[in-house]
């Protein structure tokens, strides 16, 4: 039961990104009490878009200014699975949707880097669409940094920090340029951020 509830969770956290997110002008609820903005990079990003879809997943993410949702060039995400949740078990179901969607598409990648001192995680991963004419469209890069954690208020679960890039169309080639040229800088970046402090609400 708990492994179908975490990969339903998964999920979740591979489509949301693809749904449009104004359909609400109303402010995102701060579910995760996270302090803003979230510092990455020298830049500030502020809370855009949250979620609570189920008991025991919350799912936040941030933008700095001037980025659009729907087309933005970086996105930093922070999701909680609460509860006593198996750190590799979570890992393993999103490997498994990566290696699903490489079947239809061979430009899906991942590599799985595990921290034996402090136990985390960090999936590295590629993902891609194409426009109609068979050319790449959007390519997404994304670093998910997993460990568990015990919240202010006492509570546990699994915590994610993750940075998505993106670029389209016309940028691709030279995203794909850049990432060969310095793939290990923001793998190195995640690894040294500061991760947030929770107490879930």
């Amino acid at each position: 039961m708990i492994k179908k509830q975490i990969i339903f969770i998964l999920l979740i956290t591979l489509i949301m990104p693809v749904v449009i997110k104004a359909q609400t002008n109303k402010p995102a609820t701060n579910y995760l009490n996270v302090n803003g903005p979230i510092v990455f990079e020298n830049k500030s990003f502020n809370l855009n878009w949250s979620s609570h879809p189920s008991a025991n997943f919350y799912k936040q993410e941030y933008l700095s200014k001037g980025e659009d949702a729907n087309k933005y060039k970086m996105m930093l995400m922070v999701d909680v699975i609460a509860g006593e949740t198996n750190l590799k078990n979570v890992v393993s179901a999103k490997v498994a949707e990566l290696k699903k969607m490489k079947e239809g598409n061979p430009m899906v990648n991942y590599e799985i880097i595990q921290n034996p001192k402090t136990g985390e995680y960090l999936l590295d991963f590629l993902l891609t669409a194409n426009a109609a004419d068979g050319t790449t469209s959007i390519v997404e890069r994304n670093v998910y940094r997993y460990k568990t954690f015990t919240g202010k208020a006492g509570n546990k679960g699994v915590l994610l920090f993750a940075v998505s890039s993106r670029a389209y169309a016309k940028e691709v080639n030279n995203f794909f340029i850049a990432l060969k040229a310095n793939r290990k800088v923001l793998i190195n970046e995640v690894v040294q951020f500061k991760m947030p402090e929770i107490s879930i609400k």
